[in-house]
């Protein structure tokens, strides 16, 4: 038993230092987004306030799912921004919806994006896609021009 008491001492011990060594990567990483999106707010991004509070503590930690996933900042569209500015998730959306644009081909739905992407048609999947383009739609990348269609915005498509 003894033995096991130490080895859980020092298993507490490394979860210390690790969740310390997590709320400072947070707090990094919400540095580095403030600095790469200036004047930019992620209002409607869920858990986008990672800052520690005005008492010194941490910022709360994300769900265990939250924690695997890298959130990806969306910046407002603007005159001269390249799609490069997107996360590859965000630019396959806007590349897809070009060149449907180019075709003369009209808005796709969450659907039939998937289908382009080669995802299997699940809610999962299709809420995934839809919440990026919400956000992309949000920032000024696309234009929703019936409920659940998108497609590129005119200054985008330019």
């Amino acid at each position: 038993m003894d033995d096991l008491r130490e080895e859980a001492d020092r298993i507490q011990a490394e979860l210390v230092v690790a969740e310390r060594e997590w709320n400072e990567w947070v707090i990094a990483r919400s540095r580095v987004d403030e600095v790469l999106s200036p004047g930019e707010g992620d209002a409607g991004d869920p858990g986008a306030s990672e800052e520690p509070s005005d008492r010194g503590e941490p910022p709360a930690l994300p769900a265990p799912s939250e924690a695997a996933k890298s959130k990806s900042v969306v910046p407002m569209w603007r005159a001269g921004l390249a799609w490069s500015a997107l996360s590859a998730d965000y630019q396959r959306i806007v590349q897809v919806l070009a060149d449907r644009d180019r075709l003369g081909q009209g808005p796709l739905t969450c659907q039939e994006m998937a289908g382009c992407f080669g995802l299997d048609p699940v809610p999962a999947k299709i809420e995934a896609l839809r919440s990026k383009a919400k956000r992309l739609t949000a920032r000024g990348w696309l234009v929703e021009p019936a409920p659940g269609r998108f497609t590129l915005a005119k200054a985008v498509a330019g």
